[in-house]
């Protein structure tokens, strides 16, 4: 058997055109850094709601369209 290294590559942070260590960051920009990721996340979740609901709308109103044809609109 061979013994390997298994290390793995620093995180980096690139932010405002800068690249960061984020192992040498303190731990409160560690946690800012946590904080914009579950944000992220959340927005991309959030975002593919509203894709969804979009989708589902435009089905309700193709299926109304349909239902109303027969229907003699009173104006």
């Amino acid at each position: 058997m061979s013994d390997y290294n298994n290390k793995q590559p620093d995180p980096i942070l690139t932010f405002d055109e800068k690249k960061y260590n984020i192992n040498s960051l303190p731990n409160e920009v560690k946690e800012l850094v946590k904080g914009l990721q579950v944000a992220d996340s959340q927005l991309r979740l959030h975002e593919d709601t509203l894709k969804v609901l979009a989708v589902g709308r435009q089905s309700l109103a193709k299926e109304l369209k349909g239902k109303l044809k027969n229907i003699q609109p009173i104006n």
